[in-house]
């Protein structure tokens, strides 16, 4: 990825997100890229590799022994009910779901007959499944999670003392970005300390000059900062809650 030494502060007209494309134009970010006249791509720096079941059997967790399951995003219901395909494994039908959101609950349906199944969700965060959780104490529960486990969720289930596995059931893994090596684009937005990594895993070389950089979250402010780049958009803020909204006050400044 290249760029010119200029002004920083420079019109945007182009911006790369480092996700998975939506699949279908009603997204914020399309309706940014017509509000603005802005040419935004995507592109995911970082994909999931589930661990086959042979790797798994090593963990010696045995299946059969959990009687509840907490998920924290739908890859964790991905590959969960994946791994148990893989390890023939029927899910007992008294399996309690335990989910950070109520997206992740419904997308169970997928896998499971919704209305006939326990399934519990918070707003976003494992606290605030805490009351239910309280009232499900005694249950012996199964945290699948990728190899970059959300420290945040594995925190609290051992601070308040419940009975979980964590079971790495996959992976994430750099993505291949070499066609993106003479791609310049004015602003690249991040979500997630990986995506950092993948950066450099792909351009050991790259240099930020111009290119403004935009990160969600609290680790992802800190990888840019820790890999020596200028943050130019944090987000979530009071004044801009979604990624979406800071680039779009950001670019209303440099945009004038």
């Amino acid at each position: 990825m290249r760029s010119d030494l200029e002004d920083r502060k420079k019109k945007v007209k182009s911006i790369l997100v480092t996700l998975p494309k939506p699949e279908n134009d009603k997204n914020p970010y399309n309706e940014l890229a017509k509000k603005l006249n802005l040419k935004i791509d995507f592109r995911s720096f970082i994909h999931v590799e589930g661990v086959p079941a042979k790797d798994f059997r090593k963990d010696k967790i045995n299946l059969a022994d959990f009687t509840a399951v907490i998920f924290t995003s739908r890859n964790s219901a991905d590959h969960f009910f994946r791994i148990c395909e893989e390890m023939r494994f029927e899910v007992p039908v008294e399996m309690k779901y335990f989910c950070l959101s109520e997206t992740i609950a419904l997308y169970l349906q997928k896998y499971i007959q919704y209305r006939k199944r326990k399934i519990f969700f918070g707003k976003q965060t494992a606290s605030d499944l805490a009351e239910v959780l309280k009232k499900h104490s005694g249950e012996k529960f199964l945290y699948p999670c990728s190899d970059v486990a959300a420290e945040e969720t594995q925190k609290f289930l051992l601070e308040n003392g419940y009975n979980f596995t964590p079971a790495v059931l996959f992976r994430t893994v750099c993505s291949d970005l070499s066609d993106l090596a003479d791609v310049f684009y004015d602003v690249i937005a991040f979500f997630s300390p990986s995506s950092i990594q993948s950066l450099y895993k792909n351009f050991p070389d790259f240099k930020q000059n111009n290119t403004r950089i935009a990160a969600f979250g609290a680790t992802t402010h800190k990888a840019v900062l820790e890999a020596g780049l200028i943050l130019d958009i944090p987000a979530p803020s009071p004044a801009a809650p979604s990624m979406t909204m800071a680039i779009e006050q950001y670019c209303k400044q440099v945009n004038k």
